[in-house]
């Protein structure tokens, strides 16, 4: 598949961002990887834009093999590129070899990108800047739902239970705290108020119910590592439950209800990947009735953050049947085995069919 070859005048041409200055650059790779290989190359034209851990963007015309097992990013294989801020462009430049310069129009944009840096509605910004209709969240839901903090509030006044938080700047600002976090008890949950994939996340928890400063300032420094604000939030009892929502407005298309059973801890990292001690059923095993609460409530969340596109929108679900807010993942992982495709698959909708229709919903948007 050779991208330097002009792109077919009677093809959309979609660029597709992956790999980014982030935590999650592999996560990226591993979901880009499956959107490239699934996408209908008789409709599109798809224009690979790779972001290294450095935050350097190239035009990528190699095979995706090499996307996967992370060799792209090399001289045989890419130029460095940019897109455009201008309109007039509404598309990417590239430099190439001997000092030319070249610009390609792009129609449509779909960012792969997990985390800071592109998730978070900084790639975002700069579409619409250029002009290019994008696959997801706009800027302002991008990075509102990147927000754990502010996310909440706004959830909350929309009518759905969120959990007890508060947030800290600084170790400074934690010591001057501990007592503020015991009142929430034990577990609690330790968080960068602005990352993913459950990165620098701590669950305290211990015997004797007490919260122990050396083990609580340990876990805010962790946090910090990846934002400069920390939530500190209580553990809610149940267990997690999650709806794929595809689409904008009033006319949303909800997957089944997935459900997250843990052995042990939490959903962190790891077990997201692996699966190592926990399994995801979908649909959840919950009554009919349950389930229908859930996705319209996942469809209240998602309306309220202004969620456009796609979402994976996760809360818990309580003993007593209490629905509460999580968190929204607005490029929630993409290959054809991950949770989003998934709930979608439990209604009838295939892997290739959710990224057709994500596209062209983007374009008539």
């Amino acid at each position: 598949m050779n991208k330097q070859n002009a792109a077919d005048s009677k093809k959309i041409t979609i660029a597709i961002l992956f790999g980014g200055n982030s935590p999650e650059y592999g996560v990226s790779l591993k979901s880009a990887y499956s959107v490239i290989t699934h996408i209908d190359e008789a409709k599109y034209e798809p224009i690979l834009l790779g972001i290294n851990q450095k935050g350097e963007w190239f035009y990528f015309f190699g095979e995706p093999d090499k996307i996967l097992s992370d060799t792209w990013n090399n001289p045989a294989n890419c130029m460095r590129a940019i897109i455009s801020p201008s309109r007039e462009t509404q598309g990417i430049v590239i430099f190439e070899k001997y000092g030319n310069v070249r610009s390609m129009k792009i129609d449509v944009a779909m960012p792969v990108l997990h985390g800071k840096n592109g998730e978070d509605g900084t790639v975002q910004g700069l579409l619409e800047l250029a002009g290019i209709p994008i696959v997801g969240c706009n800027t302002l839901a991008s990075a509102l739902c990147m927000d754990k903090d502010r996310a909440h509030k706004i959830v909350e006044q929309a009518g759905v239970k969120i959990a007890r938080s508060f947030t800290i700047t600084d170790e400074k600002d934690a010591k001057n705290c501990l007592e503020k976090a015991q009142e929430l008890g034990l577990p609690l949950f330790i968080k960068p108020v602005k990352a993913g994939s459950s990165y620098g996340i701590t669950r305290l928890s211990n015997e004797n119910n007490v919260l122990i400063s050396e083990d609580f300032l340990e876990a805010v420094e962790l946090a910090l590592n990846y934002d400069d604000e920390v939530i500190i939030e209580e553990n809610i009892d149940g267990f997690e439950v999650g709806c794929a929502v595809l689409g904008d407005g009033a006319d949303l298309i909800v997957g089944e209800v997935d459900e997250i059973e843990l052995t042990d801890g939490f959903f962190n990292y790891k077990e997201k990947y692996t699966l190592e001690t926990s399994k995801v059923h979908v649909p959840a095993r919950i009554k009919k009735e349950k389930a229908k609460e859930v996705k319209e409530t996942a469809k209240t969340i998602y309306k309220a953050l202004g969620c456009s596109g796609f979402a994976r929108v996760d809360m818990f679900l309580t003993p007593a049947g209490d629905i509460v807010f999580n968190e929204v993942n607005t490029i929630p992982g993409f290959t054809s085995h991950s949770r989003y495709p998934n709930m979608l698959k439990a209604i009838g909708m295939t892997f290739d069919q959710v990224i057709d229709t994500l596209i062209e919903s983007a374009i008539k948007t």
